[in-house]
């Protein structure tokens, strides 16, 4: 074998190597490590691509209610496990016609293209707003949940849907829990 050839490809190889562990730390960067969604960065691109071109597009956020009280009374592990439970029912409500996001603490976001195949907001808050169990607790596990229509915007700009969405949240939370608007 020629060692001008295998010094040659040696560093080649290298680069290679070097590639493809960025492209797998910049992909892991975008997803929460906790629950698997994308997070803010992961989501914020796609969820802007999506508005942009599905005239039916709903942006959702959802924010847990009462939270805290589940870890001061029950542990982290049990908050865990409810934020974990919350991506779970969100990323299935989405399924193939949107996508969800951990935005961060226990603040999650969604875009829907085709929501009418998500059996609507209803469908969601009765999904999010079931208890879970963890170490034999029934955790109380409940969400607000706010929502903007592209169709609603004048004009089709994610931050103005999540501006809508957030005020609609906190509408809904204004209404106690288990409450959507």
């Amino acid at each position: 074998m020629d060692t001008h050839l295998l010094a040659a490809g040696l560093p080649a190889l290298g680069w290679a190597l070097h590639g493809g562990l960025l492209w797998r730390n910049l992909t892991t960067a975008r997803r929460d490590p906790l629950t698997g969604l994308h997070t803010r960065a992961g989501w914020t691109a796609r969820a802007d691509r999506l508005l942009s071109r599905h005239s039916d597009a709903v942006v959702v956020l959802v924010d847990l209610d009462d939270f805290k009280a589940i870890n001061d009374t029950y542990g982290h592990a049990a908050g865990d496990t409810a934020l974990t439970s919350t991506a779970r029912r969100l990323a299935d409500w989405c399924g193939r016609h949107g996508i969800a996001a951990r935005l961060g603490g226990d603040e999650f976001a969604a875009i829907v293209t085709d929501p009418a195949h998500t059996a609507g907001i209803p469908a969601l808050q009765a999904a999010l707003d079931q208890p879970v169990t963890h170490n034999g607790h029934v955790l109380p596990v409940a969400a607000s949940v706010g929502h903007c229509s592209r169709a609603h915007l004048p004009v089709p700009v994610l931050t103005d849907a999540l501006s809508a969405a957030d005020a609609s949240m906190y509408a809904a939370k204004g209404h106690g829990r288990r409450n959507t608007r």
